[in-house]
């Protein structure tokens, strides 16, 4: 395994839109995604997709800590670390929620980004076989946030407003209450 150099914003790999997994099977896509996940592991990250590590694959992975869903008033359990192939995201209401969010490919740096507050997603898991879930809150931000990648749009091309752009530093030295995790 390996940890694999994390892609910054300006990198052309995080301005195209990925390219699907044809054999999810395959001993390449299986070891990309165990290098991504000792990758995540070693930065620390809740999810990480394949255009970060410099690879134009649809392939995301994630986690959703319980601490994290409680502290946006969901239920404190967590959402075991997964694994999306090809991901196709569908909003289930047109409400949205801003919050805050941080990136691996933009370091030190976090805004507040309007998403849905209800989806619904489907993918094909590391054995080929499709599988859909709904996430809500949190859990849907951390979906949305991380499939974005796979299109070439990091969080700040949601942003509505710029102002609410800051580095990480400032946010925690300045606003008390803010949690803010770079996923």
């Amino acid at each position: 395994m390996a940890i694999l150099k994390i892609a910054r914003m300006g990198h052309p790999v995080l301005k195209a839109r990925a390219e699907p997994v044809g054999d999810v099977e395959s001993e390449q896509i299986q070891q990309l995604v165990r290098d991504m996940l000792e990758t995540l592991e070693d930065v620390g990250g809740i999810g990480l997709a394949a255009p970060q590590v410099h690879v134009s694959k649809r392939i995301v992975i994630f986690y959703v800590p319980g601490s994290r869903r409680a502290a946006s008033g969901e239920p404190a359990e967590d959402i075991p670390l997964t694994v999306l192939v090809n991901p196709e995201i569908e909003p289930l209401s047109e409400d949205k929620i801003s919050g805050m969010e941080a990136c691996l490919s933009l370091p030190g740096l976090a805004g507040a980004v309007p998403r849905w507050s209800h989806i619904r997603y489907r993918a094909l898991d590391l054995q080929g076989r499709m599988f859909e879930r709904e996430a809500k809150g949190y859990h849907a931000r951390v979906v949305q946030h991380e499939c974005d990648h796979l299109d070439g749009i990091l969080y700040p091309m949601r942003m509505t407003d710029l102002s609410q752009l800051a580095f990480v530093e400032e946010l925690r030295r300045f606003s008390e209450g803010q949690k803010v995790e770079e996923e």
